[in-house]
């Protein structure tokens, strides 16, 4: 999608410090870190929201995990713990329409999940 922030950043349109990359799958760091370490991991494939994956897409998406896994080690997060989160919608707290997973570790994370 052309105006879509994550598709430029995938495209080098837009810098970012990408931390992972593949042909699948890019992971780089979030502009406005809700922790020490805050990574976003994409599929290079636009895909809206959580809601829109279809079967096609299972293998992607396990490949995913995998690279959260692989990040979670090298940022050092996998002993003490992190969260895994994916916004789904507006009332999901979705902000850009290109599903994205955030990595959040580094520190103790509280239960705190509405505002």
């Amino acid at each position: 999608m052309e105006d879509c922030i994550f598709c430029k950043i995938i495209k080098g349109q837009i810098p970012s410090t990408i931390v992972y990359e593949d042909s699948d799958i890019i992971a780089f760091r979030d502009v406005d870190p809700q922790a020490p370490v805050h990574i976003l991991v994409i599929p290079k494939k636009h895909i809206s929201s959580l809601i829109d994956l279809k079967e096609e897409d299972e293998l992607l998406i396990g490949k995913i995990y995998t690279v959260i896994n692989k990040i979670a080690k090298k940022e050092e997060i996998n002993e003490d713990g992190f969260r895994v989160i994916v916004n789904c919608g507006e009332n999901g707290g979705q902000e850009v329409k290109h599903l994205h997973f955030h990595i959040l570790g580094g520190k103790k994370l509280g239960l705190k999940i509405c505002e």
